[in-house]
């Protein structure tokens, strides 16, 4: 009851506003709810005035319910289809993160982009989008306004890629009577789900391929999603070596590792065993959908909690490390299937 007093306010505005641009995300799937969500918040927070009743509700959502939401994304993942399609795309998965991790560091050096924002962006960009950000975000302790940065990034690039990828498949040359190459592609190097669908049903629909494109492209993209795993572990021990090394204040690594994460590996395996055993994959269904409903409710609190006009202002290098990232994955993951003999 104590907790329900304290943030029942800032729960209740987060879902008011989480609803309806689910909705809107189901009929705009370019642009999704997360991103809806966001700017929703943005624009409400405008209008209030006192924010003490639904500070701690709002906090809470943003925090607690995005861990939640990467949790439940591990009931999502088969890790035999994955092991399995592994085999043949992990060397272009691997490239492309490590392009854009490398990039995404480069450029916060030479550009002095913050620290926070560029490891999101580089994170966002390199394993799965705003699902990537959302894991990454409580282990570097990033902000609200850090994640809204990084998502409004990811989200910009995300709709170019739904909309270009597909007639630059076609000039580029990739077979028009298999989907495989073109799925690999656009698996490896869009950076979320909901656009890594939609290049590839494009994709299918140009060329009549039922959903063979669509199948090996999601397949490729819930494989690059585990490196959720190795990322967030390897951000934890950075940030304890770092502040250990400055001084300012000794936090254990038992305060920062992702513990959300061995939850969220626990979901895979749990899901990995039920489907072996013959148990049917819609009855995972609810469950991924409901994470995903969780990632729109905490970007609807993430929105509440950012000043759209300092977002705009600060938006220039971001999106230019954005870019710079998304043309090098691009090109990356173009490079290693031509190498690997796939395109």
């Amino acid at each position: 009851m104590d907790f329900l007093k304290k943030n029942y306010r800032g729960l209740l505005l987060c879902i008011v506003i989480a609803v309806p641009a689910w909705f809107l995300g189901k009929a705009v799937p370019i642009v999704g709810g997360p991103v809806i969500a966001i700017v929703a918040g943005m624009v409400v927070t405008m209008f209030i005035k006192d924010r003490s009743r639904i500070e701690s509700g709002v906090k809470y959502t943003s925090k607690k319910v995005l861990q939640y939401a990467v949790v439940l994304l591990g009931f999502g993942m088969n890790l035999n289809v994955v092991v399995k399609t592994g085999v043949q795309s992990l060397p272009i998965i691997l490239s492309t993160i490590t392009t854009s991790l490398v990039l995404a560091y480069i450029l916060h050096r030479a550009m002095h982009i913050p620290g926070k924002i560029s490891t999101l962006v580089g994170v966002g960009s390199s394993i799965c989008g705003g699902s990537a950000i959302a894991a990454a975000a409580p282990v570097i302790d990033a902000d609200d306004e850090e994640v809204a940065q990084a998502i409004s990034v990811i989200f910009f690039f995300n709709v170019l890629a739904a909309i270009l990828f597909p007639a630059l498949g076609t000039w580029l040359g990739f077979s028009q009577t298999s989907g495989e190459a073109f799925g690999i592609f656009a698996g490896t190097a869009v950076n979320d789900t909901s656009s890594v669908t939609a290049a590839a049903s494009t994709w299918d629909n140009m060329y009549q391929l039922g959903s063979a494109t669509l199948d090996k492209a999601v397949t490729v993209k819930l494989t690059r999603t585990l490196a959720i795993i190795p990322i967030t572990l390897v951000l934890a021990l950075v940030r304890t070596k770092r502040e250990k090394g400055t001084g300012a204040g000794n936090v254990p690594l038992k305060q920062v590792f992702p513990f959300f994460i061995l939850y969220f590996i626990a979901a895979s395996i749990i899901t990995t065993i039920a489907l072996s055993l013959g148990v049917p994959a819609g009855v995972f269904s609810p469950i991924k959908e409901l994470s995903k409903f969780f990632i729109v409710l905490a970007m609807a609190a993430i929105g509440i909690n950012t000043n759209i006009v300092k977002l705009i202002k600060t938006g220039g290098k971001p999106i230019l490390m954005g870019l710079v990232c998304w043309i090098g994955i691009t090109g990356v993951s173009l490079l290693m299937q031509s190498l690997l003999g796939i395109w």
